[in-house]
């Protein structure tokens, strides 16, 4: 079973776009796990008519032919909705949700997208307080799509301002008190998520594991940054999608 996240798909980042696709079509997993962020922005599910959301759409779906495909909502693609899970045959994942695999564990992992863990960031939790609101979200839906596309346009670019403006060592991070607590109401011992950008494993001295996802550039990050998170009967290990 493989373990993405953050790839921010768009237009910007053809190469990013690229290496998504070969890796779908080459890997050996039994199943790949998105969770979240697969793509920079969703802004309603009539955007799969757009020329590259329609192209991605069709990537996701061959992918999901081959093999199970499961994809969480991240903070950039919350609008993903029941259209894009029908035509792309993407399975949806809630977030959290404790994933049983006999065959490898008899413990279950615990998947998130980690937005939602990471508590110090109090602006951004009041901000997803209220556009995981399902009135906001019809307000939203309701106007016409290129109006969602300015909207999303000026949230992307209020989010990277907020980014540069922190430092990575005050930028925040999963609330290790609150990650606990989800852990113990799946009964895993094992939390995998994204969101952060700080790919890592960790073993806590409380008694569980973290595995923290990288996010996805080919195109602008040097060197370029991709990276799987396998689990198997072997243990957990990190591979580029081109070894996956």
């Amino acid at each position: 079973m493989d373990f993405i996240s953050d790839l921010h798909l768009s237009p910007d980042l053809p190469q990013t776009v690229a290496a998504l696709r070969q890796y779908l079509e080459s890997t050996s997993a039994d199943a790949v796990f998105i969770l979240g962020d697969l793509f920079e922005a969703w802004v309603g599910d009539d955007s799969a008519a757009l020329p590259f959301e329609a192209r991605c759409v069709e990537m996701l779906a061959a992918a999901a032919r081959r093999r199970p495909l499961y994809v969480m909502r991240g903070n950039r693609d919350f609008l993903l909705g029941a259209g894009f899970f029908e035509a792309t045959g993407a399975t949806e994942l809630p977030d959290p949700v404790a994933l049983c695999a006999p065959a490898i564990s008899d413990v279950p992992v615990l998947l998130s997208h980690g937005d939602a863990l990471c508590l110090d960031d109090t602006a951004y939790q009041q901000f997803r307080s209220q556009v995981r609101q399902p009135a906001w979200q019809q307000a939203f839906l309701s106007k016409p799509l290129a109006e969602r596309q300015t909207i999303g346009a000026q949230m992307r670019a209020a989010s990277r301002e907020h980014q540069q403006r922190a430092q990575p060592i005050t930028y925040a991070d999963a609330d290790p008190a609150l990650a606990q607590q989800w852990l113990h109401a799946a009964g895993s011992r094992t939390l995998v998520h994204g969101h952060t950008h700080r790919p890592q494993s960790e073993q806590r001295t409380e008694g569980w594991t973290r595995h923290v996802l990288s996010d996805w550039d080919c195109d602008d990050a040097t060197p370029p940054r991709a990276e799987v998170l396998r689990w198997s009967v072997q243990g957990v290990t990190r591979v580029t999608p081109a070894a996956a």
